[in-house]
């Protein structure tokens, strides 16, 4: 066999010694996402600056709650949001599961400019998906990239309160 290009090889009878001069290739594909990262870093450095010590709300949902490689990464970033001084909060959709569920149980539902018509029977849907399932995976998710997280409801200790939209019209929904 050939040594590979830069190596340098001994002609002894029963042992061949390679010695490979500079990097390997293995060592080059790791270092450039480090260097990916420390440019990512130094770009963020301002804002790490102007929020460390705050609470920053993070609006988690569309395609970034439903590809896993982009929830691995939301995860990890939301981890290296705490590692770096700030303090994360997540606010989550889970409209896709919600409907999952509620094609799962043949209960149909409908939207009003946007908002799902919320009957007391979708309701108990929601709360069970949001707070059962979908929460738990994100704190599962972020414990998992090396946080510690807790999960809470709107309803825990009247965290969130709301006043009905338009109850004849639109149910449960509010603001």
């Amino acid at each position: 066999a050939r040594p590979p290009p830069g190596a340098v090889t001994s002609p002894m009878n029963t042992l061949a010694l390679t010695l490979t001069i500079g990097p390997k290739k293995e060592d080059i594909d790791m270092l450039v996402p480090a260097m990916q990262k420390a440019e990512v870093l130094v770009e963020a450095l301002p804002y790490i600056k102007k929020f460390y010590g705050k609470k920053v709300v993070i609006k988690y949902g569309g395609a970034a709650m439903t590809d896993c490689e982009l929830k691995q990464k939301v995860m990890q970033d939301i981890v290296l949001m705490k590692f770096v001084g700030m303090h994360p909060v997540v606010v989550h959709g889970g409209g896709p599961e919600i409907n999952q569920m509620l094609a799962r149980l043949g209960i149909n539902s409908h939207f009003i400019n946007g908002l799902r018509v919320t009957t007391g029977e979708i309701m108990e849907i929601v709360e069970m998906v949001l707070g059962g399932k979908v929460n738990k995976e994100i704190v599962s998710g972020i414990n998992n990239a090396g946080g510690k997280a807790i999960g809470l409801s709107g309803k825990d200790g009247n965290l969130i309160k709301a006043r009905p939209i338009d109850s004849e019209k639109m149910g449960f929904v509010g603001e």
